[in-house]
């Protein structure tokens, strides 16, 4: 018999038994745990933000910091200085933690670059498909709840690989620290190279980066901010929003929403470890989504039960609990391992953990996910941190149709088409039927004007 809903109660963490029903692929997507859509839009008041900053520049970008972050700022230019005591005073711990992180992330988006390619589809017809980096990029890291150095490198080490050459970063002042970003952020860009920084949250640093800012006439007391080609990094909705507002305007990486972690997991599974794992991800956010996918209600129970024993003891145990009581959060009971990757797909999660027996080979059955965690050993702490691979990924299912930040953000690709005049002449006439067809004789025309007798 399949248990109800509340067969697991612990923390409010549901239970959603998917056993013995065949749904399509959409019902499934309409049957993954998610948070209820919000009546509130930020959209109006972003917009808003976005047009003051463009009408009245450092002045407006000074007035939203008093009334956002309670500091007062001349320019959000970091000084050099501030950024020299931030590396300084950086924990001996903490840098070679850092070093060790970068390290390992420029290995991977190293061997990310694509390399151009050039074909000849015919004698003398040569096209070629390449690979160019943006000019500038702006890159934004969070602040609230917590501090993401990691999110520094994430941004920063992809865009350096792609060969961009002029990289700002914004990032939210702190009032404890004297109107500046957190000493730790300040500390990590200066490790990978990065001296322009800007204390600026929320939507005004993506109206910042977005339209550029400008500066006074001698370029010294108010240094003009240049706008970038594209703006990457995680935020809170106002920064997803204004981010979705300039998209056109510039390149976006994604409209980042809250994180999420799924497990798949079987019996083979340690009930402990899965609800580790559960719990790392909920201590992001209230809204954070925990979700374990299985074919075993003993597993589940196991999990549920670690999980009371895990919350009552971890620092943020408030929000945690409130993450795990949450629409996004819950058991998804599943028929066998052939179901459970199905699931998996239609929730595409931003993080996907592998738990199961055979872990690699299930993981590479798997078509959605911003990033999969294969086995006991590869937690998606790993990822967030010392891995090398990227944690700003896609959420809220968008992993479907979109991939996590990587090199190919920073780069486009552009087409060179280079024909010879025979190579032209051959599909001369094919031109010419298309065109007509088109209705468009002109684009005919100027193949034809360039064989201007029929004997040349």
């Amino acid at each position: 018999m399949n248990p109800a809903p509340s067969s697991f109660p612990t923390v409010g963490f549901r239970t959603i038994d998917l056993r013995g029903r065949a749904l399509s692929p959409g019902e499934l997507k309409r049957a993954m745990p998610r948070a209820a859509a919000s009546a509130h839009s930020s959209e109006a008041a972003v917009q808003a933000i976005i047009d003051d900053v463009r009408a009245r520049g450092v002045d407006a970008l000074r007035d939203l910091a008093r009334r956002f972050d309670g500091v007062e700022q001349e320019h959000p230019r970091v000084p050099a200085e501030v950024i020299g005591a931030a590396v300084a005073g950086l924990d001996p711990e903490v840098r070679t933690a850092l070093e060790e992180a970068i390290r390992r992330a420029r290995i991977f988006a190293s061997a990310q670059v694509p390399t151009d390619v050039e074909v000849e589809v015919a004698p003398g017809a040569r096209l070629t498909h390449k690979w160019i980096p943006v000019h500038r990029v702006g890159l934004y890291v969070p602040g609230g709840l917590a501090v993401y150095p990691s999110s520094v490198v994430m941004n920063v080490v992809p865009a350096q690989a792609a060969g961009v050459g002029s990289i700002a970063l914004a990032s939210p002042p702190q009032k404890e620290f004297g109107g500046w970003p957190h000493p730790v952020i300040l500390a990590a860009a200066s490790m990978l190279g990065i001296t322009e920084v800007y204390a600026i949250g929320g939507a005004q640093a993506v109206a910042a980066l977005a339209y550029g800012i400008a500066g006074t006439a001698d370029g010294s007391a108010q240094p003009a901010i240049e706008p970038v080609d594209v703006i990457t990094g995680p935020g809170n909705v106002f920064v997803a929003t204004a981010k979705r507002l300039v998209r056109g305007r510039v390149g976006i990486d994604s409209e980042a929403g809250t994180t999420e972690i799924a497990v798949l997991a079987d019996a083979t599974a340690d009930a402990d470890l899965v609800a580790a794992d559960l719990v790392s991800q909920a201590e992001h956010d209230p809204q954070a989504a925990s979700v374990l996918i299985t074919d075993s209600e003993q597993l589940a129970a196991a999990v549920v039960e670690a999980l009371r024993s895990r919350v009552a003891r971890t620092r943020h145990a408030e929000r945690v609990r409130t993450a795990l009581s949450g629409p996004q959060s819950g058991v998804v009971l599943v028929d066998d391992m052939d179901h459970g990757i199905a699931v998996c797909d239609a929730y595409a999660a931003e993080h996907l953990e592998i738990q199961t027996a055979d872990a690699r080979a299930v993981a590479g059955r798997i078509r959605s996910a911003g990033a999969v965690f294969i086995g006991s050993y590869s937690p998606v702490s790993l990822g967030d941190y010392c891995a090398g691979s990227n944690h700003v990924l896609p959420t809220g299912g968008t992993a479907a149709f979109a991939s996590g930040l990587n090199v190919t953000t920073f780069l486009r690709a552009v087409q060179l088409v280079d024909y010879d005049r025979e190579a032209l002449r051959e599909v001369a006439t094919s031109i010419v039927a298309l065109s007509a067809a088109e209705n468009l004789p002109a684009h005919g025309e100027a193949v034809t004007a360039r064989f201007p007798t029929a004997g040349s």
